[in-house]
């Protein structure tokens, strides 16, 4: 069947090309994390469908590159009305798909779908750079679509952050190829349908279903593909850049961290144990979560007391009862591999103090793959525990005694996204901030995104920055034509 019914929702499970739904003769199974049930049979896509994708996406590409950008603008806002009138469905599907809190999906995420797409309709026309002169000459920057982007999302939230890049890309004149996840897939089937019946011209947005090796493959190699843009793991972002590579095709990677939580000991105790916990948020799948707690050796005992007691009270569960914290790990797979993080740090000698496995009760009842909250101490910087991200409900806490070794301790990784920094010194906060190693520092606070800003990661953390104007650097070619004062006839 090419209707899988979601959460009493309709959900076309075959490919969207060139403005048309086609099916492929292989599947596979869409399986939900809550249950461990199978919840739709999703057309499974390989180096044909891309093919078609990008010949679809590379034909539309002139005349919408060519459309005034007043009109661009005006189909992207009511692509972004669309969203906001199926957030509910849109957030019912998703928590059936990804396991995901239900009520974060309304409140948050689905919203921000939305403002990913109005945000950059809007940026469009603001889009200038002053003229400005050399030697009596006039210089005139702009920006000009690139071409077909290649848009490979993850699956932790999958169309929020496929928004993030789908945004930007349409805004600027480009045309999109978007691989969605295959432990979620299913709301980019439903933005098709949204941008669809929205006004958005056929092969301006498609979308090829698939495994990674299969149709994300073929994909980021394909000539014709002029951006790429990725979210996920460093191995894979190594394999996409060698075929970005052949092509000399610009890649943007966000590839996830290994973030610190900084708390100094003039810091407010309160504020510092919310934000540890918030670090179990979408049980710890997050790529900006600071798993790494590091916490000055004068307020460590107090800290490490009280920050136990409330994770204990973490209630986990299924997702779309509003008074659950936490949900499952997306796939038995995911699990697994987050399983073996822990019981690996245990017998290199890490202490659990809190958790340390699956949640065994609560899966023999429903199915999922739900995995309890976990805390080690007794960790060093030789342990995979502290080098490797987990991208679960795992942290680990560590004390530090002054300002030097903290911001030592937090830069000591590979990666490079973000960073937490609790203190009550503003002096402090600027030194530190100044002196860590992310592409965002957060002071006092968590999460705090706008899309102005720019967003990226350093060392292994990722390629690149986007947001706001520095979205448009990325999916353009940016121009400057130079005038003579003289020979105008």
């Amino acid at each position: 069947m090419s209707i899988a019914r979601v959460a009493g929702v309709d959900v076309d499970t075959r490919h969207w090309i060139g403005g048309e739904r086609v099916a492929s003769q292989d599947t596979f199974e869409d399986v939900s994390p809550l249950d461990g049930q199978v919840i739709a049979q999703v057309s499974r896509g390989g180096q044909a469908e891309v093919a078609a994708a990008v010949s679809a996406a590379k034909a539309a590409f002139p005349a919408w590159a060519a459309l005034p950008p007043g009109e661009r603008a005006a189909i992207l806002r009511r692509v972004a009305d669309g969203v906001e009138a199926r957030i509910e469905d849109l957030a019912q599907v998703e928590t059936r798909d990804n396991g995901s809190l239900l009520r974060s999906h309304r409140r948050g995420v689905m919203p921000r779908v939305a403002m990913n797409i109005r945000f950059f309709a809007d940026h469009l026309l603001e889009l200038s750079h002053p003229d400005f002169e050399t030697r009596g000459h006039r210089n005139h920057v702009s920006w000009d679509p690139a071409g077909v982007t290649a848009i490979v999302t993850p699956w932790n939230a999958p169309l929020m952050l496929a928004t993030w890049r789908i945004g930007p890309a349409l805004a600027a004149g480009n045309t999109v190829v978007a691989k969605p996840p295959e432990w979620a897939p299913l709301t980019a089937s439903l933005f098709a349908d949204i941008a669809h019946e929205a006004g958005l011209p056929a092969g301006v947005f498609n979308v090829v279903q698939g495994m990674g090796v299969e149709a994300g493959a073929p994909l980021v190699a394909h000539p014709d593909v002029r951006r790429i843009c990725f979210t996920g793991s460093v191995p894979t972002a190594v394999k996409i850049g060698e075929a970005a590579a052949r092509n000399v095709t610009p890649v943007s990677f966000e590839l996830g961290g290994k973030s610190p939580l900084l708390v100094f000991d003039d810091a407010d105790l309160d504020l510092a144990v919310d934000l540890a916990v918030e670090q179990f948020d979408n049980s710890g799948q997050v790529c900006l979560a600071a798993v790494r707690m590091l916490v000055q050796d004068g307020i460590y005992d107090e800290f490490r007391a009280r920050f136990l007691d409330r994770a204990g009270q973490i209630r986990q569960g299924d997702s779309r009862d509003d008074s659950v914290d936490i949900g499952p790990l997306v796939s038995r797979t995911h699990f697994d591999r987050v399983d073996g993080f822990v019981q690996r740090a245990i017998a290199d000698g890490a202490k659990v103090i809190l958790g340390g496995g699956p949640n065994h009760e609560l899966n023999e009842v429903t199915g999922g793959f739900f995995y309890r909250p976990t805390v080690f101490e007794n960790v060093d910087r030789t342990m995979e525990i502290i080098c490797q991200e987990v991208f679960g409900p795992v942290l680990t806490l560590q004390p530090f005694s002054s300002e030097d070794e903290g911001i030592a301790m937090a830069n000591d990784t590979d990666y490079g996204l973000a960073a937490t920094v609790v203190t009550g010194s503003p002096e402090r906060a600027e030194r530190v901030a100044a002196r860590v190693r992310a592409g965002t520092v957060w002071v006092n606070c968590f999460f705090v995104r706008d899309l102005a800003a720019p967003f990226g990661g350093s060392g292994r953390s990722g390629i690149g920055r986007e947001g706001g104007t520095w979205s448009f650097d990325f999916y353009c070619d940016v121009k400057n034509a130079v005038f003579a004062p003289k020979g105008w006839n």
